[in-house]
């Protein structure tokens, strides 16, 4: 079970840790640092991780965001493959400039995971079953 990070984030937050992938090239960044984190819609890239992929981005397509307090933002997107937990996910991600990224509801609600808050752990697990 990895652990909370406790050095970034106080609270400790669960991080993850992302390969990203240039579908073309086949180039691979290791080790990305993600925040899990349930209450983005969408998952956000660390943009210097995407650009050690070479991965060229359109400058006149900006994605809107707005963030929980009701700010708004602008943000530029790259298609690649982003590997997390023995999965890959292809699409068109958005991009942040800051140092950690942000696995939102596109990637984590096709994932069963357990947040451990009192132990600091997460862990993927096993699909619950509907009760009827």
């Amino acid at each position: 079970m990895p652990a909370y990070e406790v050095g970034l984030f106080n609270p400790p937050a669960p991080l993850a840790r992302v390969s990203l992938r240039n579908r073309l090239s086949g180039r691979i960044v290791h080790d990305v640092p993600m925040l899990i984190d349930s209450g983005a819609d969408v998952t956000l890239l660390p943009r210097a991780s995407v650009d050690g992929l070479d991965i060229a981005t359109d400058p006149n397509i900006r994605y809107e965001l707005m963030a929980f307090d009701g700010t708004t933002s602008t943000a530029q997107a790259a298609e690649l493959d982003l590997i997390f937990q023995k999965r890959i996910f292809r699409g068109r991600f958005l991009l942040t400039h800051q140092e950690v990224g942000f696995l939102g509801r596109d990637v984590i609600n096709h994932l069963s995971l357990l947040l451990d808050g009192p132990g600091l752990l997460w862990q993927e697990t096993q699909r619950l079953e509907k009760e009827e």
